[in-house]
């Protein structure tokens, strides 16, 4: 399957793993949330726009890398950049307040630190474009969208780990299945974060290494 393809992939999953998680916040009921709600006048208007952003980065940060976007409509490719980045300082910033609502220690830093990431390896794209480096752009914007994606990779990732988990514990569940899910769901976003930026990196060092293997055949031709 070539790399169009693979993309494409990608997005319908996306789409097919975020609609049923954002569904129950488009109804603006806090009793249908995921998370608890400790402040239905605080917590919850910054989780439904935390949502909303983050939603429209995945989307803009998607279509950001349509090549013949990017090469034949510029003009697009910088209005959807400004929005992917606005959406991640926006959506990255009320992350940030969401994490004095975490559930626990363990999710609050896990949040926290997926949020400065987030914020980062953005910024460090931004920063790249506006230095004209665009094939340090280029990187960083792939790093930044992996990041992005942790949302899709993250509760892809919930099944394989509740698997490993019973397979750890001699199939059996010591704490019982409530102890196991939260166990899973205390490390699920370490676990796709990591992922995300070990393929991320592959796919970047690969492109480098082709650019150098084109660059070396085109002087030999010379």
């Amino acid at each position: 399957m070539n790399s169009k393809k693979n993309w494409w992939l990608l997005v319908i999953v996306s789409i097919g793993v975020m609609t049923p998680f954002v569904a129950p916040y488009l109804t603006f009921n806090p009793d249908n949330s995921r998370v608890v709600i400790i402040s239905p006048t605080i917590q919850y208007p910054v989780l439904i726009a935390h949502i909303v952003f983050a939603c429209l980065a995945l989307i803009s940060g998607f279509i950001q890398f349509i090549k013949r976007i990017r090469l034949q409509k510029p003009k697009i490719h910088r209005f959807l950049g400004r929005l992917y980045v606005g959406s991640i300082l926006i959506s990255g910033l009320l992350a940030l307040v969401l994490v004095f609502y975490a559930e626990n220690f363990t999710k609050a830093i896990s949040f926290l630190v997926l949020s400065l990431i987030w914020l980062y390896t953005c910024w460090k794209g931004l920063r790249a474009a506006v230095g004209k480096e665009m094939n340090e752009h280029r990187r960083w914007m792939f790093r930044s969208y992996g990041v992005t994606l942790v949302a899709v990779s993250a509760r892809l990732l919930v099944p394989v780990l509740l698997l490993t988990y019973y397979i750890l514990n001699g199939f059996s569940l010591p704490a019982g299945r409530e102890k196991m899910i939260e166990e899973v769901l205390n490390v699920n976003i370490w676990v796709g974060l990591i992922l995300n930026f070990i393929i991320i990196e592959w796919r970047i060092l690969n492109s480098c290494k082709i650019k150098s293997n084109n660059a070396q055949r085109d002087g030999i031709q010379i």
